[in-house]
């Protein structure tokens, strides 16, 4: 192999490997609800924010996240595209959308289920597309 050889397979490969990560897939789904769209978890389960958390921080923790369980975000997960990770408290990484960090509802038992919404006097909404 020349060494312009090597150095074009290289520059593709580097090329191909930043595309891959620049273009890695959201997080979240959208689907159908009586509510109107909604994003959802992979498992196509609604999701939800929390009028309580502040700054990209998440405000449940404890018994709050055992009925909100977090949309856990992988090491290997890369944030973009209005998508961020948090820090949570347990030191566990959350998936956030537009600086809200992101849960399901422990109630909703099936896609499509949006139980959760205006939960605790409103203060749990949707999470809207």
């Amino acid at each position: 192999m020349t060494t312009s050889s090597i150095r074009l397979a290289l520059t593709l490969a580097a090329s191909l490997a930043l595309a891959s990560s620049a273009f890695a897939a959201p997080p979240t789904k959208t689907g159908k609800t009586d509510k109107g769209n909604v994003l959802t978890d992979a498992k196509g389960m609604s999701l939800y924010t929390f009028d309580k958390d502040m700054d990209g921080k998440s405000a449940c923790n404890g018994p709050c996240a055992t009925n909100w369980p977090a949309l856990k975000a992988e090491a290997s997960d890369t944030p973009g595209d209005g998508y961020t990770i948090i820090t949570r408290d347990d030191g566990s990484k959350q998936w956030a959308h537009k600086g809200k960090p992101l849960y399901t509802f422990a109630k909703d038992t099936k896609p499509g289920d949006v139980t959760g919404d205006g939960f605790l006097n409103g203060a749990w909404h949707l999470a809207m597309p």
